[in-house]
């Protein structure tokens, strides 16, 4: 397990400044004068949530592709089916966040979707329940931060007086980010709650999410860092390299994410 200062860590120090960037532009976007450009920013298939797709559809690459090399380089064990399931379940969030490319395609959505889906979409996460609700306010919402608390700050905690919960977390192939990226993304995603003033801002903190956990995800199984079991990478010198790489693909992903807003019709969705 790589134990290294937060300076030395570049994808995770790239994901907590795309994170910042996108903070300070909703601040700044704050306000009746930049209304459009707030919601050009927060709006279906604006900036956030194309970062989120995007940003959710490599995290599925990543552990699809750290699962095949374990496997490979050793055996099909719980570790394995657990990176596969995990890469499964994002992947299906990231097709969840643009509904399947619905409206990127213009597709009518089925009678049963039409009916039932608080949006008129054809995912599952806006299924209705109740005379308000949907699948993702009343129920994913809160298993959502449970786990995020769990996961980033009290298993964290936990490992830190007794090294045992690591490696029980480990053994089931999971991995704990380390606590100082875990707190400053608690952090961001409480600021965007309390100073942003959108009917939307909710979509900051899953963006936050998304980031958050496609850069720790690759620093635990990809180069090692805060993780015991063996890494994709293993070579420092590897390391090194491949950590700049990621760090300048996170970046790319963000001027994708803008692009393709503009490409799906985010402004004349806010003109709209």
């Amino acid at each position: 397990m790589v134990i290294r200062k937060w300076f030395s860590h570049p994808v995770i120090v790239t994901g907590i400044a795309i994170n910042l960037f996108v903070l300070l532009l909703a601040l700044a976007w704050s306000g009746p004068q930049h209304a459009a450009q707030l919601s050009r920013l927060l709006v279906e298939d604006g900036i956030v949530e194309w970062m989120q797709f995007l940003s959710f559809a490599m995290t599925s690459g990543l552990l699809l592709f750290a699962a095949c090399e374990r496997w490979q380089r050793s055996k099909f064990d719980f570790v394995v089916f657990a990176l596969l399931g995990m890469g499964a379940v994002v992947a299906l969030a990231a097709m969840e966040e643009i509904s399947w490319f619905q409206r990127i395609l213009h597709v009518q959505s089925p009678e049963f979707f039409a009916q039932n889906n608080r949006q008129a979409e054809t995912n599952l996460h806006n299924l209705a329940i109740g005379s308000k609700g949907s699948i993702h306010k009343t129920i994913l919402l809160k298993l959502i931060v449970l786990a995020g608390l769990t996961h980033n700050l009290v298993l964290p905690l936990l490992a830190r007086w007794r090294p045992a919960v690591r490696s029980w977390v480990e053994k089931l192939g999971v991995y704990l980010p380390p606590l100082w990226a875990a707190v400053v993304y608690l952090v961001l995603v409480i600021l965007s709650h309390v100073l942003t003033d959108h009917e939307r801002k909710g979509e900051l903190g899953e963006m936050f999410g998304a980031v958050h956990y496609m850069a720790t995800i690759f620093s635990a199984y990809f180069l090692g860092q805060n993780y015991g079991q063996p890494a994709v990478f293993e070579n420092p010198a590897d390391t090194r390299r491949v950590a700049k790489l990621f760090s300048i693909l996170m970046l790319f992903l963000l001027m994708t994410a803008w692009l393709l807003s503009a490409g799906a019709g985010a402004m004349d969705a806010v003109q709209g």
